[in-house]
Protein backbone atom coordinates (compact mmCIF):
# COMPACT_ATOMS: atom_id res chain seq x y z
CA UNK A 1 0.00 0.00 0.00
CA UNK A 2 1.47 3.57 -0.95
CA UNK A 3 -0.60 5.92 1.50
CA UNK A 4 0.93 9.07 3.31
CA UNK A 5 -1.09 10.94 5.43
CA UNK A 6 0.43 14.27 7.24
CA UNK A 7 -0.69 17.63 8.82
CA UNK A 8 0.10 20.37 6.21
CA UNK A 9 -0.19 23.71 6.38
CA UNK A 10 -2.63 25.03 9.20
CA UNK A 11 -2.50 21.59 10.03
CA UNK A 12 -4.41 20.26 7.51
CA UNK A 13 -4.54 16.85 7.15
CA UNK A 14 -4.17 15.52 4.00
CA UNK A 15 -3.52 12.06 2.38
CA UNK A 16 -1.20 11.32 -0.65
CA UNK A 17 -1.07 8.02 -2.61
CA UNK A 18 0.46 7.47 -5.68
CA UNK A 19 1.90 10.22 -5.88
CA UNK A 20 -1.64 12.00 -5.95
CA UNK A 21 -3.16 13.80 -3.92
CA UNK A 22 -6.33 12.40 -2.76
CA UNK A 23 -7.83 13.98 0.34
CA UNK A 24 -7.35 17.05 2.28
CA UNK A 25 -9.57 18.57 5.20
CA UNK A 26 -10.16 21.73 6.30
CA UNK A 27 -7.11 23.68 8.03
CA UNK A 28 -7.12 24.84 11.61
CA UNK A 29 -5.65 27.77 10.91
CA UNK A 30 -6.43 30.72 8.14
CA UNK A 31 -2.79 32.28 8.09
CA UNK A 32 0.72 31.21 8.33
CA UNK A 33 3.31 33.75 8.14
CA UNK A 34 6.43 31.28 6.75
CA UNK A 35 4.01 30.08 3.54
CA UNK A 36 2.79 34.08 3.07
CA UNK A 37 6.47 35.02 2.78
CA UNK A 38 7.90 32.29 1.01
CA UNK A 39 5.01 31.01 -1.15
CA UNK A 40 3.09 34.47 -1.10
CA UNK A 41 -0.32 32.62 0.52
CA UNK A 42 -2.54 35.34 2.16
CA UNK A 43 -4.71 32.47 3.43
CA UNK A 44 -4.65 28.94 3.81
CA UNK A 45 -7.77 26.75 1.92
CA UNK A 46 -8.15 23.42 0.73
CA UNK A 47 -6.91 24.18 -2.70
CA UNK A 48 -4.31 26.26 -1.75
CA UNK A 49 -3.06 23.42 0.26
CA UNK A 50 -3.25 21.06 -2.59
CA UNK A 51 -1.61 23.39 -4.82
CA UNK A 52 1.10 23.12 -2.37
CA UNK A 53 1.37 19.77 -2.13
CA UNK A 54 1.21 19.18 -5.69
CA UNK A 55 4.23 21.55 -6.01
CA UNK A 56 6.44 19.36 -3.34
CA UNK A 57 5.72 16.13 -5.11
CA UNK A 58 6.70 17.95 -8.66
CA UNK A 59 9.53 19.56 -6.98
CA UNK A 60 11.19 17.25 -5.19
CA UNK A 61 9.62 14.10 -5.63
CA UNK A 62 7.75 14.33 -2.14
CA UNK A 63 6.18 10.78 -1.61
CA UNK A 64 7.54 9.35 -4.30
CA UNK A 65 10.54 6.66 -5.82
CA UNK A 66 11.91 10.23 -6.95
CA UNK A 67 12.47 11.97 -3.90
CA UNK A 68 15.52 13.90 -4.06
CA UNK A 69 16.92 13.87 -0.55
CA UNK A 70 19.99 16.45 0.65
CA UNK A 71 19.48 20.01 0.54
CA UNK A 72 21.30 22.84 1.89
CA UNK A 73 20.01 25.26 4.84
CA UNK A 74 16.65 26.69 3.95
CA UNK A 75 15.14 28.92 6.75
CA UNK A 76 17.92 30.63 8.84
CA UNK A 77 16.09 29.39 11.79
CA UNK A 78 14.40 25.81 12.02
CA UNK A 79 14.71 22.68 14.26
CA UNK A 80 16.11 20.51 10.42
CA UNK A 81 18.69 23.55 10.49
CA UNK A 82 19.89 23.31 14.30
CA UNK A 83 19.80 20.06 14.11
CA UNK A 84 22.47 20.24 11.27
CA UNK A 85 24.41 22.92 13.12
CA UNK A 86 24.92 20.16 15.74
CA UNK A 87 26.28 17.85 13.81
CA UNK A 88 28.37 19.89 12.13
CA UNK A 89 29.49 20.76 15.45
CA UNK A 90 30.29 17.32 16.46
CA UNK A 91 27.79 18.28 19.26
CA UNK A 92 25.39 15.43 18.34
CA UNK A 93 26.25 12.05 16.57
CA UNK A 94 23.10 11.41 15.28
CA UNK A 95 19.37 12.83 14.73
CA UNK A 96 16.34 10.75 15.26
CA UNK A 97 13.90 12.04 12.46
CA UNK A 98 11.08 11.13 10.44
CA UNK A 99 10.83 11.07 6.80
CA UNK A 100 7.90 9.67 3.97
CA UNK A 101 8.39 7.06 2.67
CA UNK A 102 10.75 5.59 5.86
CA UNK A 103 8.98 6.43 8.87
CA UNK A 104 11.98 7.37 11.70
CA UNK A 105 14.84 7.23 10.96
CA UNK A 106 18.46 7.99 11.93
CA UNK A 107 20.64 10.25 10.39
CA UNK A 108 24.60 11.70 10.52
CA UNK A 109 24.36 13.94 7.44
CA UNK A 110 23.22 17.22 8.07
CA UNK A 111 22.32 17.66 4.39
CA UNK A 112 20.43 15.15 4.64
CA UNK A 113 18.55 15.96 7.87
CA UNK A 114 17.43 19.02 6.19
CA UNK A 115 16.73 17.49 2.93
CA UNK A 116 14.08 15.45 4.95
CA UNK A 117 12.81 18.03 7.41
CA UNK A 118 12.84 20.95 6.09
CA UNK A 119 10.85 19.59 3.12
CA UNK A 120 8.05 18.16 4.48
CA UNK A 121 5.09 18.94 7.25
CA UNK A 122 4.07 16.60 10.32
CA UNK A 123 3.87 13.00 9.18
CA UNK A 124 1.18 10.77 10.62
CA UNK A 125 2.08 7.84 8.62
CA UNK A 126 3.65 6.40 5.89
CA UNK A 127 4.52 3.35 4.02
CA UNK A 128 7.44 2.06 2.47
CA UNK A 129 9.01 3.34 -1.09
CA UNK A 130 12.49 1.70 -1.12
CA UNK A 131 14.31 3.75 -3.67
CA UNK A 132 14.01 6.52 -0.23
CA UNK A 133 15.24 3.92 2.53
CA UNK A 134 18.05 2.52 0.08
CA UNK A 135 19.21 6.27 0.33
CA UNK A 136 18.89 6.85 4.07
CA UNK A 137 20.05 2.59 4.17
CA UNK A 138 17.90 0.37 5.55
CA UNK A 139 19.71 -0.31 8.87
CA UNK A 140 19.37 3.44 9.88
CA UNK A 141 15.65 2.67 9.44
CA UNK A 142 13.68 1.60 12.46
CA UNK A 143 11.53 -0.75 10.32
CA UNK A 144 11.75 -0.79 6.64
CA UNK A 145 8.61 -3.99 6.47
CA UNK A 146 6.62 -0.78 7.09
CA UNK A 147 7.91 2.38 7.32
CA UNK A 148 6.72 2.57 11.48
CA UNK A 149 6.76 6.44 13.16
CA UNK A 150 8.19 6.11 16.41
CA UNK A 151 10.34 8.08 17.89
CA UNK A 152 10.63 6.43 21.13
CA UNK A 153 11.74 3.06 19.90
CA UNK A 154 13.91 5.19 17.33
CA UNK A 155 16.04 6.66 20.59
CA UNK A 156 16.70 2.73 21.73
CA UNK A 157 17.82 1.63 18.38
CA UNK A 158 20.26 4.84 18.41
CA UNK A 159 21.61 4.19 21.87
CA UNK A 160 21.60 0.30 20.67
CA UNK A 161 23.81 1.03 17.64
CA UNK A 162 26.68 2.59 19.92
CA UNK A 163 25.02 6.65 19.88
CA UNK A 164 25.80 8.16 23.04
CA UNK A 165 25.23 12.17 21.89
CA UNK A 166 21.41 12.08 20.23
CA UNK A 167 19.01 14.57 18.53
CA UNK A 168 15.55 13.81 18.44
CA UNK A 169 12.15 15.35 17.30
CA UNK A 170 9.35 14.63 19.01
CA UNK A 171 5.73 15.90 18.58
CA UNK A 172 4.18 14.64 21.84
CA UNK A 173 4.92 15.70 25.39
CA UNK A 174 4.14 11.98 25.95
CA UNK A 175 7.12 10.94 23.62
CA UNK A 176 9.37 13.23 25.48
CA UNK A 177 8.95 12.05 28.64
CA UNK A 178 9.31 8.50 28.03
CA UNK A 179 13.02 9.42 26.19
CA UNK A 180 14.23 11.50 29.68
CA UNK A 181 13.20 8.02 31.10
CA UNK A 182 15.23 6.50 28.43
CA UNK A 183 17.93 8.95 28.87
CA UNK A 184 17.81 8.32 32.85
CA UNK A 185 18.39 4.34 32.39
CA UNK A 186 21.11 5.18 29.84
CA UNK A 187 23.96 7.02 32.18
CA UNK A 188 26.51 7.68 29.16
CA UNK A 189 23.88 8.71 26.85
CA UNK A 190 22.74 12.48 26.26
CA UNK A 191 20.01 13.35 24.48
CA UNK A 192 18.64 16.28 23.11
CA UNK A 193 14.93 16.82 22.69
CA UNK A 194 13.32 19.10 19.32
CA UNK A 195 9.75 19.22 19.56
CA UNK A 196 8.00 20.31 16.34
CA UNK A 197 4.55 20.19 14.84
CA UNK A 198 2.78 22.07 18.46
CA UNK A 199 -0.50 24.00 16.77
CA UNK A 200 -3.52 22.97 19.00
CA UNK A 201 -1.08 21.51 21.86
CA UNK A 202 -2.90 21.63 25.59
CA UNK A 203 -1.78 24.21 28.19
CA UNK A 204 -0.75 20.55 30.23
CA UNK A 205 1.36 18.93 27.19
CA UNK A 206 3.14 22.43 26.55
CA UNK A 207 4.08 22.60 30.31
CA UNK A 208 5.63 19.17 30.36
CA UNK A 209 7.03 20.01 27.48
CA UNK A 210 8.88 22.70 28.86
CA UNK A 211 9.98 20.60 31.49
CA UNK A 212 11.45 18.08 29.62
CA UNK A 213 12.66 19.09 25.85
CA UNK A 214 14.58 21.69 24.81
CA UNK A 215 14.06 23.84 21.91
CA UNK A 216 10.36 23.88 21.26
CA UNK A 217 9.21 25.20 18.03
CA UNK A 218 6.15 27.51 18.58
CA UNK A 219 4.19 26.76 15.73
CA UNK A 220 0.42 28.69 15.77
CA UNK A 221 0.42 26.60 19.74
CA UNK A 222 -1.31 29.74 21.86
CA UNK A 223 -0.26 27.53 25.09
CA UNK A 224 3.34 27.66 24.49
CA UNK A 225 3.48 31.38 23.78
CA UNK A 226 1.64 31.91 26.85
CA UNK A 227 4.00 29.84 28.73
CA UNK A 228 7.41 30.90 27.02
CA UNK A 229 6.46 34.79 27.68
CA UNK A 230 5.69 33.47 31.69
CA UNK A 231 8.92 31.85 31.75
CA UNK A 232 10.87 34.62 29.89
CA UNK A 233 12.10 31.70 27.30
CA UNK A 234 15.08 32.31 25.30
CA UNK A 235 13.25 32.93 22.13
CA UNK A 236 14.54 33.42 18.21
CA UNK A 237 11.89 34.33 15.43
CA UNK A 238 8.79 36.83 15.87
CA UNK A 239 6.40 35.67 13.87
CA UNK A 240 7.04 31.61 14.81
CA UNK A 241 9.35 31.52 17.68
CA UNK A 242 11.64 28.79 18.41
CA UNK A 243 12.00 28.38 22.13
CA UNK A 244 14.93 27.51 24.42
CA UNK A 245 13.68 24.97 27.28
CA UNK A 246 16.97 24.17 29.04
CA UNK A 247 20.81 25.55 28.80
CA UNK A 248 21.36 22.87 26.32
CA UNK A 249 18.62 24.57 24.04
CA UNK A 250 19.69 28.34 24.69
CA UNK A 251 23.08 26.71 23.72
CA UNK A 252 22.33 25.29 20.78
CA UNK A 253 19.76 27.89 19.48
CA UNK A 254 23.10 30.48 20.21
CA UNK A 255 25.68 28.22 18.11
CA UNK A 256 22.98 28.65 15.03
CA UNK A 257 22.73 32.44 15.72
CA UNK A 258 26.39 32.56 15.61
CA UNK A 259 27.02 30.32 12.37
CA UNK A 260 24.15 32.22 10.36
CA UNK A 261 26.52 35.31 11.93
CA UNK A 262 23.71 36.74 13.62
CA UNK A 263 19.97 37.73 13.24
CA UNK A 264 18.48 40.87 11.78
CA UNK A 265 15.29 42.66 13.68
CA UNK A 266 11.73 41.90 12.03
CA UNK A 267 9.83 44.65 12.53
CA UNK A 268 6.17 44.61 12.64
CA UNK A 269 6.10 40.70 12.57
CA UNK A 270 2.66 38.67 11.68
CA UNK A 271 1.58 35.62 13.47
CA UNK A 272 -0.37 32.93 12.73
CA UNK A 273 -4.17 33.17 12.65
CA UNK A 274 -5.67 31.97 14.86
CA UNK A 275 -3.80 30.74 17.68
CA UNK A 276 -4.86 27.51 18.77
Amino acid sequence: MDEHVMEALGKAKVIIKGGKVVDIEEPLIDYCPLFHKYRGIEKLTPQVIKENMEFRIDDFGMCTSQRKMKMADFLSFGISETLGTLLDEKVIQCAVIVCEGCGTVIVEDPELVQGIGGRISGIISTSPINEVINIVGSNKVLNPENAQINQVEGVIKAIMNGYTKIGVTVASAEDAGKIREIESENKDVEIYIFTVHTTGLSFKDAESLFEDADVITACASLQLRKIAEKKDAFSVGASIPIYAASEDGEKFLKMRIEKIGGLKDKKDAKIPNPLI
